[in-house]
């Protein structure tokens, strides 16, 4: 995962999140599997671009459009922990 900075030297990371899991809905179990476009900035770009691809990571953040002129979501993580 590469790291870029903006013009005013924040380090930003983008990045693809693949979630999957078991759920409930309605009495009945599902499978749920989504991916997920993601956005780190500052020292969170910098310590998620150094976890190794394919790591189980938990993230907290918050979902925003790509820009103003999508619709497209983006998750931007402010934490981020290495789970395994």
């Amino acid at each position: 995962m590469q790291v870029r900075y903006t013009p005013a030297g924040i380090p930003v990371s983008e990045f693809r999140l693949i979630h999957e899991s078991r759920q409930s809905e309605a009495g009945q179990e599902r499978a749920v599997h989504v991916e997920l476009s993601v956005l780190a900035m500052g020292d969170v770009a910098i310590g998620i671009a150094k976890t190794p691809g394919g790591s189980e990571v938990a993230v907290k953040g918050f979902l925003s459009r790509r820009s103003q002129n999508s619709d497209y979501p983006v998750l931007h993580v402010n934490q981020f922990k290495l789970i395994k």
